[in-house]
């Protein structure tokens, strides 16, 4: 009968179950948990780590770097940001980090602090791809700042609840001109024979797309960006989304369109990602 004060302890740890989460490379605190839980601003950036090293590590620092001067006004700078990363990932050889900037002097009635942002890294096994093929259907949305990966993740999760309520795997996102930009988490190119075209709208530049972009030469295929609307699908034969889990994922049909599958394109386009060296932390 003695154990069940301990047994109700344990159950009342949020923690269990849960990947580490560090805030400046510490445990996490009962005061940061409440916070986060309550006030959604902030940014991230998440990343395959493999042994020590990222792909496109360059481009996740800048990403935090440029965030943290937005939101925040101040940077905590590439040295420090790199040491937690390394104090986050410890010994694995093989992981996933997920790198945020926080603040709890920023809140709905206090929204005016400027300064160095806190840093939470949690650290946890690869996800999986997002998907293998998937279905998109077109949905008029544009994200809060869609150029920054923010923690303001309501329309995006919306996005995909109501897409697969349709029928589809996720939605693809399209703005009050009829541009095509991004979807949920993910963004999207379009293929016609070897030649890649990338929407150009509002969004967030994503990691993979750049490190595809920069290998497209080595697998034989040439880009260009420029805007793109739903009619213009008729001119490609192919297309595709990539995110940090998800290299190069095809696309078979937007709404009603449907698109050519061609594996070979796929690999290309994973060859193409594959070309970037990981880069040690």
């Amino acid at each position: 009968m003695r154990t069940k004060p301990a047994m109700r302890a344990a159950k009342s740890d949020p923690m269990v179950g849960f990947p580490p989460i560090l805030v400046d490379g510490e445990p996490i605190s009962a005061d940061d948990l409440t916070y986060l839980a309550l006030v959604n601003y902030g940014a991230y950036t998440s990343f395959r780590v493999e042994d020590g090293a990222v792909r496109g590590l360059d481009l996740h620092l800048a990403r935090l770097e440029a965030s943290a001067v937005e939101l925040f006004g101040q940077s905590p700078g590439e040295a420090r940001l790199r040491a937690l990363m390394r104090t986050a990932v410890a010994d694995r050889t093989d992981g996933w980090l997920r790198v945020s900037l926080f603040s709890p002097e920023i809140g709905a009635r206090t929204p005016s602090w400027r300064g160095v942002p806190r840093v939470m890294t949690m650290a946890a096994e690869p996800p999986s791809p997002l998907a293998s093929a998937v279905r998109l259907t077109s949905q008029a949305y544009v994200r809060d700042a869609a150029h920054l990966k923010h923690t303001a993740l309501f329309g995006l999760i919306r996005a995909r609840r109501l897409a697969r309520h349709d029928g589809f795997d996720d939605a693809l996102f399209v703005n009050d001109q009829g541009l095509i930009s991004e979807g949920s988490l993910w963004n999207i190119g379009f293929v016609q024979g070897d030649h890649v075209v990338w929407p150009q709208a509002p969004m967030l530049a994503g990691v993979t797309q750049a490190l595809i972009e920069r290998g497209l030469a080595d697998v034989g295929l040439t880009s260009e960006t420029r805007p793109l609307d739903l009619d213009a699908l008729a001119g490609f034969d192919h297309a595709f989304l990539c995110n940090s889990a998800t290299p190069a994922c095809v696309v078979t049909a937007i709404d009603d369109h449907v698109l050519g599958v061609d594996p070979d394109l796929i690999e290309r386009l994973t060859r193409a990602w594959a070309s970037n060296n990981p880069q040690t932390i």
